[in-house]
């Protein structure tokens, strides 16, 4: 029988049909990109740092939603990872330390990566995403492929390294002489070489991750899981001249005060600790106080260092663009904790104080985010997991390890939603110190073995610069959020 328009309309129709439905199918699937950032806190233009010069995180961010009150689960690289990673607090899982082992303490995790990849994504990790170093090895079982590695600790200028000798820093993150690290020199603190980005790692990553996206754009029927990881502003602060060159140093924010906490507990606080390992600055805290020159270096080279990988992720972001990736893309962007810049005489994070803990967190979901949207729900690290599984039409994770996060999809939709009234976080100091952050306060219960608890309260409304402990002043205060505090299982020590 001949072949009719009226004989084939059917067919076109159902081979039409066919391929809307594999279209849907796919389109239920999107894309993730995870960009991790290392130490960066909300030192940003989006965030209203008027100091800041990163138009390409803020580019992202008017692509989606900024959370005003995000906050990591503990202010300290490798457990920071761990809680992104997992959907768990530390308190749960028992993993504090740089060198924790995930494996040896939940060896049947399932980690966001590899929960994707048991849903038919191609998961990929470059750079700095899980924390490698200080005798830890990362988890290369979380990715389809193996791991992109590249440096942490980076020197071009030999002076940085008496003459190209094994500092102290580049030992501990390479997982060399890890008992022999006092009797090795200092590295710089920072440098400004006049190279090219890829001359440092992080220039390089983002070239290789460029390479991954458009390898990811010649397959079909494979969503891609890819995460990104940024060395800078981790120290030392290395990045090429020309984004030293972006600032004005004498507008530059210095701290406002070097003291600690009045009434605060001594356990608290943090005098010298890895900013110590890196010259000029001084070893003995105590008998050679920080010049302001020395700090103004400091503050200097942390800007610096987030607008080199400003315009890494830049680069990235672009390419997304071109391939014509962006519309079918979730992209969020994490910093895995804060960072101290002298405030309260502190330097770097692993305190339990508002600029060790609060970070950026910004999420496009086209189709979900309202452009250019913010929120001030208080939102923690582990609850990304629990929100990129929603986002990308899966079910919700549920271990074996306990999923302590929560969804912020309904928020992600509303930015007046609430899926919370607190944030968590927690850092083991001769005591463990477990904290809650509502929009007005923090408390911190700081609990030694003997069950016994020191306290701290702070007022943001009040006391944004954290300058005194109000716990013996208003213990109705305390008792209250004691009471919230207490609704968290009893930690794992």
């Amino acid at each position: 029988m001949p072949i009719t328009m009226k004989s084939v309309s059917p067919l076109i129709l159902a081979l039409t049909g066919a391929l809307l439905c594999v279209t849907a199918v796919a389109a239920e699937k999107p894309n993730v990109l995870l960009i991790l950032v290392d130490d960066l806190k909300p030192a940003l233009g989006c965030y209203g740092d008027p100091a800041a010069r990163t138009p390409n995180i803020d580019k992202l961010a008017e692509r989606g939603m900024r959370f005003d009150l995000a906050y990591c689960n503990q202010a300290v690289c490798a457990p920071s990872r761990f809680t992104l990673m997992l959907g768990s607090h530390s308190t749960s899982t028992g993993l504090y330390g740089l060198g924790s082992q995930l494996r040896q303490a939940f060896p049947d995790a399932v980690t966001m990566p590899q929960y994707f990849a048991k849903h038919g994504y191609r998961t990929e990790s470059l750079g700095k995403v899980f924390h490698i170093g200080h005798g830890n090895l990362g988890d290369p079982e979380s990715f389809s492929i193996p791991h992109f590695h590249d440096k942490v600790i980076e020197y071009l200028d030999p002076a940085s390294t008496d003459g190209g000798k094994l500092t102290r820093e580049e030992a501990y993150f390479t997982n060399q002489k890890l008992g022999q690290i006092g009797s090795l020199p200092r590295g710089a603190a920072y440098e400004s070489p006049d190279v090219e980005d890829e001359a440092y790692a992080d220039g390089r990553v983002a070239a290789e991750t460029i390479k991954r996206l458009r390898a990811a754009r010649e397959r079909t029927g494979t969503p891609f899981f890819i995460a990104m990881g940024m060395a800078r502003p981790h120290l030392p602060f290395s990045a090429p001249k020309k984004y030293w060159d972006l600032y004005d140093r004498a507008k530059l924010p210095m701290p406002a005060s070097d003291d600690l906490p009045a009434g605060a507990p001594r356990v608290a606080g943090k005098r010298g600790g890895e900013i110590s390992n890196y010259k000029p600055v001084p070893e003995k805290r105590q008998e050679e106080p920080f010049t302001d020159e020395l700090k103004r270096n400091l503050i200097h080279g942390y800007y610096a260092s987030a607008s080199f990988t400003d315009a890494q992720i830049g680069k990235v972001l672009s390419e997304l663009d071109r391939l014509e990736l962006t519309e079918n893309t979730i992209v969020i962007l994490w910093g895995d904790h804060g960072f101290h810049l002298g405030d309260l005489g502190i330097w770097t994070k692993h305190t339990n104080y508002e600029q060790a803990n609060r970070i950026p967190i910004l999420i496009s979901a086209p189709g979900v985010t309202t452009p250019k949207s913010s929120t001030r729900q208080l939102a923690e690290s582990v609850d990304i997991f629990p929100t990129l599984a929603e986002l990308a039409g899966l079910p919700a994770p549920a271990g074996p390890q306990p999923i302590d996060g929560k969804s912020l999809v309904p928020v992600l939709k509303d930015p007046a939603a609430r899926v919370r009234d607190h944030a968590f976080h927690a850092y083991p100091k001769a005591k463990l110190g477990r904290a809650i952050r509502t929009e007005r306060y923090r408390l911190v219960d700081w609990q030694g073995g003997d069950g016994q608890s020191e306290y701290e309260l702070y007022d943001y409304e009040q006391d944004p610069a954290e300058s005194r402990n109000l716990a013996d002043v208003q213990p109705e205060v305390v008792d209250r959020l004691k009471t919230i505090l207490a609704t968290h299982p009893a930690p794992k020590r």
